[in-house]
């Protein structure tokens, strides 16, 4: 049950996706970054995409709540093969077949890792202290992304922004699993305590920068990285601060890095062959140039 609710979670996250992606390119305006969301909440197609991406929540929500957390995450990334042919018929992007080839590597990569690596036990939650520590690490490694995104192009500026929000969207995951454990407490029990506070405070960041990859134009890239880097940081995350375990002899060791490494092959591929411009590009001054315009020399 658990993975028959993540590939549906799957579907309707690449459907909001590729939504919002299209709300962003249609109709550009000028502000800040930090306005971004409450700005294209005027924009039906984008709350089109945000109801597919809740709805997505929920069945994700639902998974994790009867999986683990390295075996849920894994499977969202076939969220890559559902959203190019969906970016192809709702944004008009041409998506080449070296395109679709490297997104069923990446997802064949990744189920391939499943499969070997067999994660089994872990906890639902963990300690306040360690929650920190992790927080620390991943807003350490995200940052300095987002500052470098400024100086890229569309492809790899979308690339950078997608990781950057994969890692965030796999901390989310981790805390909607300690979330939904805490419903055994009573629902009113979760609107005191951190980690429901938590778990909206890195859903907003995310959403964000989720949004600027999209704004890009460039879908493939955006996507890609996203999905592929949310089961990766999810394993991390979910072998360190959840404790889960992997398959630990040496040839499955092998297996698993393996097919980690053809999975960033096939992102590469992803960010660097997206074919044809997209539709419409943010105008100077849009919310996307405003943050992520390369930088004058």
């Amino acid at each position: 049950m658990a993975v028959a609710l993540a590939l549906v979670a799957a579907l309707l996250f690449a459907l909001g996706s590729v939504l919002q992606q299209k709300a962003g390119l249609a109709e550009p305006r000028t502000g800040s970054s930090s306005g971004l969301l409450l700005r294209m909440a005027r924009r039906p197609v984008w709350l089109a995409g945000i109801l597919a991406d809740a709805f997505g929540f929920v069945g994700q929500a639902a998974a994790l709540s009867l999986g683990r957390l390295a075996v849920v995450q894994p499977l969202l990334v076939s969220s890559v093969v559902f959203a190019l042919p969906l970016g192809a018929r709702l944004t008009g992007q041409r998506v080449r077949p070296i395109d679709v080839g490297a997104a069923l590597l990446v997802l064949g990569a990744l189920i391939a890792f499943l499969v070997v690596a067999n994660p089994s036990d872990g906890r639902d939650d963990a300690p306040f202290g360690q929650w920190l520590v992790a927080a620390a690490v991943i807003a350490a490694v995200v940052a300095p992304m987002v500052v470098v995104a400024r100086r890229l192009g569309p492809a790899p500026r979308a690339a950078v922004l997608g990781i950057a929000t994969g890692i965030l969207f796999a901390l989310s995951a981790a805390l909607t699993k300690a979330v939904t454990d805490r419903l055994d407490d009573g629902v009113l029990e979760l609107f005191v305590d951190w980690r429901l506070y938590a778990l909206l405070a890195v859903g907003y960041v995310s959403m964000t920068l989720n949004q600027l990859a999209l704004s890009t134009g460039v879908l493939a890239p955006a996507v890609a990285t996203s999905m592929a880097f949310d089961p990766i940081a999810s394993v991390v995350l979910g072998t360190t601060l959840l404790q889960e375990s992997l398959h630990e002899t040496p040839l499955g060791t092998a297996a698993t890095i393996a097919s980690l490494a053809a999975a960033l092959v096939g992102i590469a591929i992803l960010s660097r062959t997206q074919a044809g411009p997209p539709a419409a590009k943010p105008a100077a001054g849009s919310d996307a140039a405003a943050l992520l315009a390369p930088a004058a020399p």
